[in-house]
């Protein structure tokens, strides 16, 4: 919980900005949250999510189709093409690609931050942004946190997928995949036991995340939300 270097939003915010933009119609915008109280009540939206109280800063990164709309609206323009789902895509991959950005950027301007990603916001999409106050045609695709890790938790690279399971070259072709997904569950398995968890292999855990709906946290309903939050997505 320890508080931020002076101007590391800023600095973090200058970094997303660099990322690349579809057709740089910038179609992102980031809620930064510090009050104690908002980001207690945003952890509970997210399940519960302890570090979300206990980091200095929440960025939550903004699908932004409102912005769009009211320099039209200024001018007295419709815009036909902002209830598409081509254009909700474009709002939504800014806003990851943007983030992206600034999580790197955290990580390597030598502060010893450390970051998290919660796509736990989207379980209740309409609750966050209520709380945010954002505008229609506008949603929080995630948030990321941003402190310093606790030096007295042990950490480790989590693996990834061996490159020939996730690699093609000129066309998609699965014949390397099953031995390299097998050779991952190994590594996920003995991962996981250094770790201290229960065992779970890679592919099980894919099948867990995706079998049911209930597994979806709440998220089986987002369309209808968003919808509800403006995104026509024709």
């Amino acid at each position: 919980s320890d508080p931020l270097p002076e101007g590391t939003v800023e600095t973090l915010v200058a970094a997303a900005q660099s990322a690349p933009t579809s057709s740089n119609v910038q179609a992102w915008s980031v809620v930064a949250v510090e009050d104690a109280g908002r980001k207690a009540r945003l952890a509970a939206l997210a399940g519960g999510q302890q570090h979300i109280i206990d980091a200095p800063l929440l960025l939550v990164w903004i699908a932004d189709l409102a912005r769009a709309s009211d320099i039209a609206a200024g001018r007295g323009i419709e815009l036909e093409g902002v209830d598409f789902t081509e254009t909700f895509l474009i709002a939504t991959i800014d806003a990851a690609l943007a983030a992206q950005n600034a999580l790197v950027a955290a990580e390597s301007l030598g502060l010893g931050l450390g970051t998290v990603y919660i796509g736990a916001l989207r379980n209740h999409p309409a609750e966050v942004a209520r709380e945010l106050g954002l505008p229609e045609r506008s949603y929080a695709v995630f948030g990321l946190v941003v402190g310093h890790p606790d030096p007295a938790v042990a950490t480790a690279v989590k693996p990834r997928l061996p490159q020939e399971a996730v690699l093609h070259r000129e066309q998609y072709s699965t014949n390397a995949q099953r031995e390299a997904i097998e050779r991952h569950d190994r590594h996920a398995l003995a991962f996981r036991e250094e770790q201290g968890l229960s065992p779970q292999s890679w592919s099980d855990l894919v099948i867990d995340r995706l079998r049911t709906v209930a597994s979806l946290k709440g998220r089986h309903v987002l369309r209808d939300v968003l919808r509800g939050l403006g995104f026509a997505q024709k």
